[in-house]
């Protein structure tokens, strides 16, 4: 339950900062994909059913108040919280290597659903453009914020372990 409700929190409080304080900060009109973050990083922190969880709720947020399309931010972030599940077995909470890659990797593959689903397919073909001017941007940006928001993750999910491990010593 506590795992839940933390999540519930994390969602909420990423997408009030990315739809507020860091459209604010914004340089180029570009902003930090905070709810890639969360997905990816519950994904691989417990695993793939919690990633595709966590990733659905980002989206629902993301596709109630700033989609066109409903449904397709729900989509993607669900599938980057379920691939990042898949690394749940190699993820080591001391190495932060391979959070890093797995988030700019996330980030690159959103921005490339995004330019598919709503710009080529309205007609705009400016690929190389959109790459070196939106997502290249985003994806240094996010990188840059990770480095802050990650640990926060990281010492929330340590928090609810050790928690949850206490009340399992508890009952015995």
């Amino acid at each position: 339950m506590k795992k839940l409700i933390s999540a519930a929190i994390l969602i909420f409080v990423c997408f009030v900062l990315q739809s507020t304080v860091f459209r604010a900060i914004s340089f180029g009109g570009i902003i930090p994909n905070l709810m890639v973050v969360l997905a990816a990083s519950f994904g691989f922190m417990q695993g793939e059913f919690a990633g595709l969880l966590v990733g659905f709720f980002c989206g629902m947020f993301m596709d109630v108040f700033t989609g066109d399309v409903f449904g397709i931010y729900s989509l993607i972030y669900m599938y980057i919280g379920y691939i990042n599940g898949k690394f749940s077995y190699i993820f080591y909470p001391e190495d932060i290597k391979l959070p890093i890659a797995l988030i700019v990797g996330s980030d690159i593959t959103y921005g490339l659903i995004c330019y598919v689903f709503l710009f080529l397919l309205r007609g705009r073909f400016h690929f190389p453009f959109y790459f070196t001017h939106v997502i290249i941007p985003e994806t240094v940006y996010t990188i840059i914020v990770t480095l802050f928001l990650y640990p926060l993750i990281l010492w929330i999910y340590k928090r609810l372990l050790k928690a949850e491990k206490g009340s399992e010593n508890s009952i015995v």
